[in-house]
């Protein structure tokens, strides 16, 4: 028990604990022990928070800044980032399970978001209107909309943060930002490098907790103007409540359950490699992960046989080791849901192609690779975002086919399309409704493209050029250029 670290939250600036002096703990999912304490934020504690980056929005020095000035910021916060990407990954893979090699690499990239942003930050601009009325000059600006509150869950953390405080700090907003209740030390370490970066006080705070009080209290709270919220759409709507409290503006990137499709005359081997770590990488615990495969009936056969033989030999191990290609499970939670869709999808007749239980001889919460071949596609399974390494297949017979099971769902974040023809894929990208669609590829990112998604999945986009505007609203300007008086409406008596 010596060996647990306690945490504390980031308010005002400074290091705090809870206000009550509660914690909860957080276990190692690759072993199942309990490693760190986290602070439990009351409802003050958010409440403080919020206040303080309103003060930091309107009166602190980051509102008297110039974008370059917050720019010359955000650019040191992600060379920061950059150079602690190992001791953060490290952090991150302890905390969640996601092996390191790609912890670390993510937020050694991440930083590239906020020299992107920092980029942005000066050439946010309004227009002048062309307007209809004789000696008058109309121009809009665009300003800032006040403190955002910034919601993430506890996969790809740090990416999630960064595509919601980069644009929010380059607009010349403030922010709070809740970690997930699991796996929050790798933000509260994150938290660190912003006064390093010369952010002044109040103008990022980090809390943790519970959804309820302070995911409640904070998107509920009247001095909140926008929220930006990435989990799931239980959550969501509850977050849509909140925020009939204040009127703050709301984005949403939800779940999915993402078509990956595969037509007969694609690159087979190409497919198949991305079919493996559209799945498998992150052990499945991704929001676009293409866990909903279909597969052209004419080459179905030869595709998962090559398939289930490549998942069968993925290495599953300790996370933190460099020959591992699959980690554990983050919470007990998935994992137990896990289990339970995987033996209802078999009960409904599906059949299990290799994997379909825990990893034998492993301690934490480890799950073996999963390929389930679906006779339909009303398997319960086939559009139940499970959040592990499960792959439901599901077979079509031509294009008009395959469009209809990729639209047979209420998600709509992400797809990839699999095919030589390129005007198959253009039909097929414009046929098919989600946010995201990858062409002979998968999971790509970038800070230049836009992600979201549609129907369940949310609404509302992330990343991108578009995204700072988001953060901002315009000021419409009205100026009378006649040096004559106005006129009255009014007839003297």
């Amino acid at each position: 028990m010596s060996d647990i670290k306690t945490y504390k939250m980031l308010i005002d600036g400074q290091w705090v604990a809870a206000s009550n002096g509660k914690t909860f703990e957080s276990s190692n999912p690759a072993t199942g022990e309990v490693w760190a304490r986290i602070p439990e934020a009351t409802a003050e504690d958010v409440d403080r928070a919020v206040t303080a980056a309103d003060r930091a929005f309107n009166d602190g020095p980051w509102s008297q800044m110039s974008p370059t000035e917050r720019g010359h910021c955000l650019r040191r916060l992600g060379d920061l980032l950059a150079e602690t990407s190992e001791s953060l990954g490290q952090t991150e893979t302890i905390d969640t399970g996601k092996m390191l090699k790609e912890t670390r690499w993510q937020a050694k990239y991440i930083s590239e978001f906020f020299h992107f942003y920092a980029g942005c930050a000066d050439k946010v601009h309004g227009e002048t209107l062309p307007i209809d009325k004789p000696d008058l000059f109309v121009f809009t600006n665009r300003e800032p909309l006040g403190v955002i509150a910034a919601v993430v869950p506890w996969n790809s953390q740090l990416f999630l943060s960064a595509v919601k405080i980069g644009p929010a700090l380059a607009a010349g907003n403030t922010v709070v930002l809740k970690a997930s209740e699991f796996a929050s030390a790798a933000m509260l370490e994150f938290g660190e490098l912003i006064e390093r970066a010369g952010i002044p006080t109040g103008v990022v705070n980090i809390v943790t907790g519970h959804g309820d009080p302070c995911g409640k209290v904070l998107t509920s709270h009247p001095l909140i103007a926008r929220i930006s919220f990435t989990g799931g759409p239980v959550a969501a709507q509850k977050v849509l409540q909140n925020s009939t409290q204040n009127f703050a503006e709301v984005s949403l990137e939800l779940g999915g359950k993402s078509p990956f499709i595969v037509f007969e005359d694609t690159n087979v081997e190409s497919a198949v490699n991305g079919a493996i770590s559209g799945i498998f990488g992150a052990a499945g615990q991704s929001c676009v992960a293409g866990s909903r495969l279909l597969v052209q009936d004419s080459i179905a056969d030869e595709f998962l046989e090559r398939m289930t033989a490549l998942a069968k030999q993925i290495r599953i191990g300790d996370p933190l080791a460099e020959e591992t290609e699959m980690g554990p499970i983050c919470t007990q939670g998935q994992f137990e849901n896990i289990e339970r869709e995987v033996a209802r999808a078999q009960t409904e007749g599906g059949k299990l192609l290799c994997g379909g239980r825990p990893v034998e001889g492993m301690s934490g919460r480890f799950y073996e690779p999963t390929i389930i071949d679906c006779p339909n596609s009303d398997l319960t399974i086939v559009d139940t975002e499970l959040f592990g390494p499960v792959l439901s297949v599901v077979r079509f017979k031509d294009e008009a086919d395959a469009i209809r099971l990729a639209n047979k769902t209420e998600h709509g974040l992400a797809a990839g399309i699999f095919t030589r023809d390129s005007a198959r894929s253009l039909r097929m990208v414009k046929a098919v409704k989600a946010g995201i669609v990858w062409v002979n590829t998968y999971r790509a990112v970038s800070p230049i493209a836009e992600f979201g998604g549609m129907k369940n999945s949310g609404y509302g986009r992330e990343s991108g050029l578009q995204a700072i505007y988001d953060y901002t609203r315009p000021k419409t300007v009205w100026m009378n250029t006649s040096d004559e008086p106005l006129g009255s409406q009014f007839v003297a008596r």
